[in-house]
């Protein structure tokens, strides 16, 4: 991940001790005393590697000069002095929490509450899932939300903001990727760990985010995870929202995006027919994906479901191979 340093205002760091012996940390540059701006809704959906400046200074804009905040289950406050030296803004903060004891600290949900746009970083997007979801954290999040807070995330941090999420639950720190050949030849095999309803964003529900779409060679395994998506019940034609490195999807409150970077764009995904073979132990079988390919400076609607100055195709799966449609690739 790319970083800048910048010069910076005013430092605050808060640590605060728990009854488990865990802290998290708040480390803030800028003015002590929160903004309250008029904040603008808006997804900042970022494809991880290096970070693109014109994400933030979207996001920024759409917080209106308020109070920016990163959120982080590990690491340091890298963001505050980039953010602080691309945006206007009233603070630039870095909260890191670290476990779930963290994120059941009030203090906790209260700075999340209290920032104009949130954006969530990289790194592994298990912990998210097992540090917040149900806790104080994601309630803060959700409220946010529905009050019309912009929201942004990158790489793991994208892979949240879906509806539906891969968790990489059963993962452990010294695994390589999960590959597509691995979820091709086996959508159940044990890596393969998707959950819901972490985040309630009405424009990303029915739909599944991931990022370092081309650079990792990951279309194969998102038809597994969407055929899984069907095959447990959760629902009958879901989509996939993918974003390559080095771009990212800029999402007004009208569903409407542009897609910028210097990446291979995005790609939007939807499954219109059921598997025809997704179970144990057993390679895939299915088609009827329909791809929309939007690249840089290309257009896409999420209300509709239709972009314009991309490409479309249609893909599908025979026995664990994907099939790809003629002079088409990532």
């Amino acid at each position: 991940m790319n970083r800048r340093v910048h010069q910076t205002l005013l430092v605050a760091l808060t640590m605060a001790p728990l009854l488990s012996g865990q802290t998290y940390k708040y480390i803030r540059t800028g003015r002590s005393q929160d903004a309250h701006t008029h904040s603008r809704f808006g997804i900042a959906m970022m494809g991880g590697g290096d970070d693109l400046d014109e994400a933030f200074r979207w996001l920024c804009q759409k917080a209106d000069g308020g109070d920016f905040l990163v959120l982080r289950a590990a690491g340091d406050d890298e963001y505050n002095s980039y953010v602080a030296g691309l945006c206007r803004a009233n603070s630039v903060a870095t909260l890191i929490i670290p476990d779930r004891a963290s994120a059941q600290d009030p203090k906790v949900a209260d700075i999340i509450r209290n920032a104009e746009a949130i954006f969530i970083d990289g790194g592994d997007q298990a912990r998210y899932v097992n540090f917040w979801k149900g806790t104080p954290v994601q309630d803060a999040l959700n409220a946010n939300i529905k009050d019309g807070k912009p929201i942004g995330g990158t790489s793991a941090g994208l892979a949240v903001l879906g509806e539906f999420i891969y968790a990489a639950l059963k993962d452990k720190e010294d695994d390589k990727d999960l590959t597509s050949p691995e979820v091709l030849r086996d959508p159940y095999t044990e890596r393969v760990t998707v959950v819901h309803t972490f985040l309630s964003i009405p424009l990303l529900k029915n739909t599944l985010t991931d990022s370092h779409f081309a650079k990792r060679d990951r279309m194969g395994r998102s038809l597994g995870f969407l055929c899984r998506i069907v095959q447990d019940g959760w629902s009958a034609h879901p989509r996939e929202i993918a974003v390559d490195e080095k771009s990212a999807v800029l999402v007004e409150p009208d569903g409407s995006s542009k897609i910028v970077g210097t990446g291979k764009g995005a790609y939007f995904m939807e499954l219109t027919k059921s598997p025809e073979n997704c179970s144990p132990g057993k390679t895939l079988t299915m088609g009827g994906v329909g791809v929309y390919q939007a690249l840089r400076n290309s257009t896409f609607n999420l209300k509709s479901w239709s972009g314009s100055g991309g490409r479309q195709y249609t893909l599908g799966v025979i026995n664990g191979e994907l099939r790809w449609p003629e002079h088409v690739r990532y």
